[in-house]
């Protein structure tokens, strides 16, 4: 054996030694960075129900004043998140649309959904620039530890969804999905906030995509009761604008796991403002000529966002 062949094997093995070790590095900032997300929500999330509880009081100026300072908590509780991503993470943020942003306005925001990680990147990229952004949530998550309890202070919406098949057993049931968000709704007529929807339903995978035939490259299926509730509960008077987001990882995104021990290097962020006009609010559960309307314009938005995300990913 030469000296090259000697100097090629030696470089091979101490390649080998530095695979695990890298490995080992990976999961330790994964570990880091879980640690610091749940020491920033230990610590600060307890206060939520107590200023929740105080928040009962029936005195409109008090529960306005609760539902700012609990706003506030929440804004420095993704704050420091962001900070614990910068810390353990080194991701390139290409980021376009966030001119003529503000704090003060009510807004729709809906995203395609690739990950849980897709939650982090939103509250990042939105922090500070528009209010503090709520989602809908299953009605079971209220018992999540910690967080359940919080989501119920801030008012985020907790929804009892039901299902075709249940509602032809229990016809008196229809409709209750509307009432449900309308009364949500009328939480937020008093302060601003962003509703947040995934329209998707779900998180994308390929086995998702196979099963359901969807017409999309990059996407899932949308479904359009959700946001046109949302636009009919709120739409036109204190809501008037849309944010369509599109949120790409360009080199993939295997799992929220990867996220969080730093295996993105690459976040691109599309968001695209759109006015609530009146053709966009409407009875979508009794109107059929309304709602065939209404589907027809977001899967128009979803061919777009699809074909933005094929170029967004190069």
């Amino acid at each position: 054996m030469d000296n090259n062949d000697r100097s090629l094997e030696f470089d091979c093995l101490l390649a080998n030694k530095k695979k695990p070790r890298s490995a080992v590095a990976h999961h330790a900032t994964g570990s880091v960075s879980m640690i610091l997300y749940f020491l920033n929500t230990a610590v600060m999330f307890p206060f939520f129900p107590l200023i929740g509880f105080f928040k009962l009081i029936p005195i409109s100026p008090w529960r306005a004043a609760c539902n700012f300072v609990l706003d506030r908590m929440a804004t420095l509780w993704i704050s420091v998140n962001n900070l614990n991503m910068k810390i353990t993470k080194r991701i390139h943020w290409d980021v376009t649309g966030l001119e003529g942003l503000s704090p003060r306005e009510w807004y729709l925001v809906i995203s395609n959904h690739r990950s849980w990680a897709d939650i982090l990147v939103l509250q990042k990229v939105f922090n500070r620039r528009i209010p503090f952004l709520k989602f809908f949530l299953k009605k079971e998550l209220i018992w999540v530890p910690l967080m359940g309890i919080a989501w119920w202070a801030l008012d985020f919406p907790f929804m009892k969804r039901y299902s075709g098949a249940f509602l032809k057993k229990f016809p008196h049931l229809k409709g209750k999905d509307i009432q449900i968000t309308r009364k949500a709704c009328e939480k937020f007529r008093h302060i601003p906030v962003s509703v947040m929807n995934f329209i998707e339903g779900t998180r994308f995978t390929d086995e998702k995509h196979r099963r359901q035939n969807s017409p999309f490259e990059n996407l899932l299926k949308p479904r359009a009761g959700g946001m046109a509730f949302v636009l009919s509960a709120m739409g036109g008077e204190k809501m008037r604008k849309i944010l369509n987001v599109s949120i790409c990882y360009p080199d993939g995104i295997r799992s929220f796991w990867d996220f969080l021990c730093g295996g993105i290097s690459n976040v691109k962020v599309h968001i695209e403002e759109l006015p609530i006009t009146k053709e966009l609010l409407g009875d979508y559960l009794d109107n059929e000529k309304f709602r065939e309307e209404f589907q027809e314009w977001v899967n128009r938005l979803w061919k777009e966002k699809d074909l933005r995300l094929s170029a967004m990913s190069l």
